[in-house]
C-alpha cells in the first residue's frame, strides 16, 4: 500500500523537480530573447577595444602580448591568430581550440564574429559556458608589422564570481532546509491521521470509548474533535437501541403473554359471562396496544425510506384536529379534563393519515401527562404564509435536559413515562412535520406542564 507519507514526499519532490524545469525552461527564454544578444554585443564592444588598444600601440610585438596578457588576467580568455597562422593564448586557455581556417581569414579581411549568439552547439543557454574557441567573439587587428584575429570571450571564473557562489550556496541551503522541512511537517501531518485510523477501526468494532488525543487549531484538530462527537453520537444511538430492544421486547412480551393468559382462561367452562367478557375486554385492549406499536414501527420504517413521497392531496387541518378530539374524548372525559380548542379554518398540501398520527400523538401525549381535572388547549390559525397549530397542557411538565432529547427515537423520559409508550411518537411527529417543510418546537415547565408548537408553510414544498 503506497503510505500518505509517502505519496506527500513524492508529491513534494515531483512539484519541486518540475519548478526546477520549469524555472530553468523561463531561464532560457529569457537568456535566448535578451540577455544572448546583449552579451554578445558587449563581449564585441570590448573585443574592438582591445584591438583598438593594440592597434594604437607603437611599440614591439612584446608590448602588444604584455598588454593582451594583461587583459587576459584581468578575467578574459584571448586568442590571437596572426595572417601567418601564428597563434598566442592569453588567459584561461580554451578547452578546444578547434574552429574553421574560413572563419579566421573572415576576421583577419575585417568582418566581425559572433560566435557567443551563433556558433552555440547547444539548445541551452548552457553552451554560453562552452569553453570552446568557437563560443567567442572575433574583432581584426591590423598592426603595421601584421594583422590578426583576436578571439575574446569572459573567463568561467570571473562569470562564477563570490556573489554567484554565495547564491548558489543559498538556494542549495534554502532547498535542503525545504526538504527536511516538509518531511518533519508531514510526519507531524500524518501521525494524527494514523491516530485517526486506529480509532476508525475501532468504532468498526464497536468500541465507542477510543478516545483521540488530539489538540490542534487545524482542520485535523476540527476532524478530531468531531470524530470524538460522532463516537459519543454512536454510543449514546448504541445504548438507545440496546434499551429500545429491551423496552420493545418488553412491550411486545407483556401484552402477548396477557392475551395468551386469557385466552386460555377464556377456555375453561367454568367461567361465568361476566369473567368472560371481562377477560376479552383485555384481551382486546392488548391487542390494539400491539397493534399500535406495530403501526408506530412502521410508520417510521416508511418515512426512513430515501424514495418514500408524501401522498399530497388538500387537508383541512382544523377537520383533522376536530376529528382527532373526537376520537379521544373518551379518554379526556376518563381522566376528567378540560379541553379547550379554538381553530381557524385552515387547508395545505399534505399526506392526510401522517398528518393524522402527529394530531394523534400530541394529543395522546397531552392526555397521557396532564393530571386529573387539569386544561388541555388546542390552537391552529394562519399567519401569513404559514399554519401555527399548537399544543397546550396543565401536565407535569419535562426538564431542559430531556427536552434537548425529547425527539430522539426511543427516547422516553423516564420510568414514570414508559407506560403505554414505546418512544417513538414524537420522533414521528418531527419526522412527518419535516417531511411537510415545517418545523416543530417545545417549551415545558416541571409542575407547569408543556406546549409544542407546530408550523407548516400554506405553499406546496
Amino acid at each position: 500500500m503506497k503510505t500518505l507519507y509517502r505519496q506527500f514526499i513524492s508529491a513534494t519532490l515531483l512539484i519541486l523537480f518540475c519548478s526546477i524545469i520549469v524555472g530553468f525552461a523561463l531561464a532560457n527564454i529569457i537568456y535566448f530573447s535578451i540577455s544572448k544578444d546583449n552579451i554578445n554585443s558587449q563581449n564585441v564592444k570590448f573585443a574592438q577595444e582591445v584591438a583598438n588598444g593594440i592597434e594604437n600601440m607603437h611599440d614591439s610585438k612584446d608590448s602588444m602580448h604584455a598588454y593582451l596578457s594583461l587583459i587576459g588576467n584581468s578575467g578574459y580568455q584571448l586568442y590571437l591568430i596572426s595572417s601567418s597562422g601564428e597563434k598566442y593564448p592569453f588567459g584561461e586557455e580554451f578547452q578546444n581550440l578547434k574552429i574553421p581556417h574560413e572563419t579566421v581569414q573572415t576576421i583577419i579581411d575585417g568582418e566581425i564574429y559572433h560566435g557567443m549568439k551563433y556558433a552555440s552547439s547547444s539548445l541551452f543557454m548552457m553552451g554560453h559556458f562552452s569553453n570552446r574557441l568557437e563560443n567567442s567573439v572575433g574583432v581584426p587587428v591590423i598592426t603595421k608589422q601584421n594583422q590578426y584575429a583576436l578571439f575574446l570571450r569572459p573567463d568561467n571564473k570571473s562569470i562564477f564570481s563570490d556573489i554567484h557562489v554565495v547564491l548558489m550556496s543559498f538556494v542549495v541551503a534554502i532547498a535542503i532546509i525545504s526538504l527536511l522541512g516538509v518531511v518533519i511537517m508531514t510526519r507531524k501531518l500524518i501521525r494524527p491521521i494514523s491516530s485517526l485510523t486506529e480509532a476508525t477501526k475501532a468504532v468498526k468494532n464497536e468500541n465507542f470509548n477510543y478516545r483521540l488525543n488530539i489538540s490542534r487549531n487545524d482542520e485535523i484538530g476540527q476532524l478530531a474533535e468531531n470524530f470524538n462527537l460522532m463516537q459519543q453520537q454512536l454510543a449514546h444511538n448504541d445504548e438507545l437501541r440496546k434499551g429500545f430492544i429491551n423496552d420493545v421486547s418488553h412491550d411486545f412480551q407483556s401484552p402477548l403473554m396477557n392475551i395468551q393468559g386469557y385466552s386460555d382462561l377464556l377456555q375453561t367452562d367454568e367461567l361465568r359471562k361476566e369473567e368472560r367478557l371481562q377477560y376479552a375486554a383485555i384481551i382486546q385492549r392488548e391487542s390494539k396496544r400491539l397493534s399500535n406499536l406495530t403501526k408506530q414501527l412502521l410508520i417510521l420504517t416508511s418515512l426512513d425510506q430515501p424514495s418514500y413521497s408524501l401522498q399530497r392531496n388538500s387537508v383541512r387541518l382544523d377537520e383533522q384536529l376536530k376529528e382527532t378530539i373526537r376520537n379521544s374524548q373518551w379518554r379526556i372525559n376518563e381522566r376528567e379534563l378540560e379541553l379547550s380548542y379554538k381553530l381557524e379554518p385552515v387547508s395545505i398540501q399534505g399526506d392526510a393519515e401522517l398528518l393524522m398520527s402527529v394530531w394523534d400523538n400530541l394529543l395522546s401525549n397531552a392526555i397521557k401527562y396532564s393530571e386529573f381535572g387539569s386544561v388541555i388547549s388546542i390552537t391552529c390559525r394562519q399567519v401569513h404564509d404559514e399554519i401555527q397549530i399548537i399544543f397546550k397542557d396543565s401536565g407535569i411538565g419535562i426538564n431542559n435536559e430531556q427536552l434537548t432529547q425529547l425527539f430522539v427515537r426511543f427516547y422516553r423520559v423516564d420510568t414514570a413515562r414508559k407506560k403505554d409508550g414505546t418512544g417513538l411518537g414524537l420522533s414521528i411527529v418531527k419526522k412527518v412535520v419535516e417531511l411537510h417543510g415545517g418545523q416543530v418546537n417545545v417549551t415545558s415547565k416541571i409542575g407547569k406542564g408543556s406546549t409544542f408548537g407546530i408550523k407548516l408553510p400554506i405553499r406546496r414544498i
